[in-house]
C-alpha cells in the first residue's frame, strides 16, 4: 500500500522537465530498437523467415564500427563501414544458411539461434569478453539544457538519426519502384514472380537492407550502450516485442512499436524499475488480445 501511494505521489508530482527528460531517454532507446526491429519485420513479412540471428548484426555493427573508429578516428567512416559489414553478413547468412530453409520455421529458429551463439563466440574470440568503450565524436559530446535539465547531445543524435532513417526507408518503400516491388512481395509473392521479377534477388536485397539497418543501430548505439558480447542477445527480446506489437511485415509498425516500448521502458524504469520488463510484456499481451496481428499487421498475412 505504501509503495502504491509513493508511486502515485511520484507520478502526480512529476515536473515538465522530468517528463521531457524521460521522454527523450525513451525515444533514444526506441530508435535503437526500431533499427533492429524494422529489418526483422521486413524479412519476416516478405520472406517468412524467423531470423533470431538478426541481433548479431547489431552486435557486429557495434564491434566493427569500434574497430574502424579506433583505426581511422573518423566516426562517419565507422558508421558507413559498420553498415556495409552488416549488409555483407546479412547476404551471406541468407545465401548460405537460410535459403535452403524457406518455409520451415522450426529449422529457421534452430539455425538462427545457433548462428546467434556462434557470432557471439566469434566476438569473444576476436575482441575478448571485457566491456569496451566507444568514444563519442567530439562534435557529439556534452549536453544541452532542455527545460532546465541537462540532456546528452549524443542521445539527441540517436533520436535524429533514427527518425532520418525511418523517413528515408519509408520513402524508398513507398515512392520507388524497388519499394513497390518489396511491398507487393509482402502482399502477394506469387504475383511478383508472375510479373517476371526475380523474387530471390528481392529477398536477398531486403535481407541485406535489414541486416544493414541493424548494424547501423549497433554502431550508433555503441557509444551509448557500450560494446560487449552479450549486447546482441540483450537487444533481441525488446526488438521481438517491438516487432510483434507493431505487426509482422509492417515497417511503420516497427517504428510505432519501438516508440511505445522505448517510452514504457524509460518511464517504467524510473518509477517502478523492478517491473520495467513486465510492463513491456503486459503491453504485448494487451495488443495481441485486441489485435492478434499487431497494431499494423496484415490480416491473413505471414
Amino acid at each position: 500500500m505504501n509503495q502504491q501511494t509513493s508511486l502515485e505521489s511520484a507520478v502526480f508530482s512529476m515536473s515538465l522537465p522530468l517528463f521531457m527528460s524521460l521522454s527523450l531517454n525513451g525515444l533514444s532507446l526506441a530508435m535503437l530498437y526500431f533499427l533492429i526491429a524494422a529489418g526483422f519485420s521486413l524479412i519476416f513479412g516478405l520472406m517468412s523467415v524467423l531470423n533470431l540471428a538478426h541481433a548479431s548484426f547489431f552486435l557486429w555493427g557495434a564491434y566493427s564500427g569500434l574497430a574502424i573508429f579506433t583505426t581511422t578516428g573518423n566516426f562517419t567512416l565507422a558508421v558507413i563501414g559498420a553498415t556495409i559489414v552488416g549488409v555483407i553478413m546479412g547476404l551471406l547468412v541468407e545465401y548460405l544458411t537460410l535459403r535452403p530453409l524457406y518455409g520451415n520455421h522450426l529449422f529457421q529458429i534452430l539455425m538462427t539461434l545457433g548462428l546467434l551463439l556462434v557470432f557471439e563466440e566469434l566476438v569473444k574470440l576476436i575482441w575478448g569478453t571485457t566491456i569496451l568503450g566507444f568514444p563519442r565524436p567530439e562534435i557529439l559530446t556534452g549536453s544541452l539544457v532542455i527545460l532546465g535539465r541537462y540532456f546528452p547531445v549524443y542521445r539527441l543524435f540517436i533520436i535524429i538519426a533514427g527518425i532520418v532513417v525511418f523517413i528515408a526507408v519509408y520513402l524508398i518503400l513507398n515512392r520507388t519502384k524497388i519499394g513497390i516491388t518489396v511491398r507487393a512481395g509482402v502482399e502477394d509473392e506469387g504475383m511478383v514472380q508472375a510479373l517476371g521479377i526475380d523474387i530471390r534477388k528481392v529477398f536477398s536485397g531486403v535481407f541485406g537492407l535489414g541486416a544493414g539497418l541493424a548494424a547501423l543501430g549497433g554502431v550508433i548505439g555503441a557509444p551509448f550502450l557500450g560494446v560487449y558480447p552479450e549486447l546482441g542477445f540483450e537487444m533481441l527480446v525488446p526488438a521481438l516485442i517491438v516487432v510483434i506489437i507493431g505487426g509482422l511485415g509492417s515497417f511503420h509498425g516497427s517504428f510505432v512499436g519501438a516508440v511505445i516500448i522505448g517510452l514504457s521502458q524509460s518511464f517504467g524504469g524510473y518509477f517502478i524499475p523492478e517491473f520495467a520488463l513486465a510492463i513491456n510484456v503486459a503491453l504485448l499481451a494487451i495488443v495481441l488480445l485486441i489485435k492478434p496481428t499487431g497494431l499494423f499487421g496484415i490480416e491473413g498475412g505471414h
